[in-house]
């Protein structure tokens, strides 16, 4: 990034002042994610459709990624994810100049392909535990770094997972990581953290968290979050992903409430009426 103020640093110091939560749209290029797996995965055209809807709504940041890391999804080839988000990438920068972009992936050498195609945020789920090089390059494209708890990966997080205390325990991991990218050289106001909800986590696992949420506030980080669509909410019933947007307009309700700053989710129409009514109502 050659600007002196990165356009993270802008929007987040934007939503600070004008009191709103920041919208994260979720552009899956995988076949096999949990939600909308295949839904854009071989359609430039329609996904930067998709992409001009999501800006004329007011979304603040698209997600890409070229990896499912569901529970139990296997690891893709560096080629075959840098293949899929690559010049999407590329084309939404020449499409949106100015819209911020993070690339969802747990590969350093992914990011850094996708922050040379126009990306400016890196989205890392293992929280620079699977590439010890992330955080190294995050800092030498002085891109923004979104660092999520999990425990495990893919495709053991959901064996057994276990927590002396699942908040002090995620909080004791965010906090190490960040002073790791802080470490080399990424700046502090290009940090948030993420709790990782469903990333090595069971229900009641993920329930204290939501409780504790506010905790996480003590970081001094801006708080991302996770939550749409994801399973724990509904509370053990056989739910399909693409029916649980009532259940994350709750969850998200509640995020906001306990301090979360961005919010990432897949149903940008639905859902985004929703964090500006409770922005309106939380923050003003």
């Amino acid at each position: 990034m050659s600007s002196a103020v990165h356009p993270l640093a802008l929007k987040l110091a934007e939503a600070r002042r004008d009191k709103r939560t920041l919208v994260m749209a979720i552009l899956n290029l995988t076949p096999d994610s949990f939600s909308d797996g295949g839904l854009y995965e071989s359609d430039p055209e329609a996904v930067l459709e998709m992409v001009d809807e999501w800006v004329a709504l007011g979304v603040d940041v698209v997600d890409v990624g070229g990896e499912s890391t569901r529970p139990g999804a296997e690891a893709v080839p560096i080629e075959t994810e840098q293949t899929r988000v690559v010049p999407i990438i590329r084309l939404i920068r020449k499409r949106h100049p100015g819209l911020l972009i993070s690339v969802d992936t747990r590969k350093a050498q992914v990011a850094a392909s996708a922050l040379s195609a126009g990306a400016c945020i890196i989205n890392d789920v293992s929280g620079l535990q699977f590439h010890d090089t992330m955080a190294t390059v995050a800092a030498q494209f002085q891109a923004g770094l979104i660092i999520m708890h999990s425990q495990g990966t893919p495709e053991t997080m959901q064996v057994s997972p276990q927590y002396t205390h699942v908040t002090h325990d995620v909080m004791h991991f965010l906090s190490q990581q960040a002073n790791k990218a802080i470490q080399a050289r990424v700046p502090r106001e290009l940090l948030l953290v993420d709790p990782g909800f469903g990333f090595g986590k069971n229900q009641t696992h993920n329930l204290i968290l939501m409780q504790q949420l506010s905790a996480l506030k003590s970081l001094g980080l801006p708080i991302a979050v996770g939550l749409s669509r994801k399973s724990f909410m509904t509370l053990g019933h056989d739910t399909p992903p693409h029916e649980r947007d009532t259940l994350t307009a709750a969850s998200i309700t509640l995020a906001i409430q306990a301090g979360a700053d961005l919010v990432r989710i897949h149903n940008v129409e639905a859902l985004l009426p929703v964090v500006r009514l409770v922005d309106q109502i939380v923050r003003h």
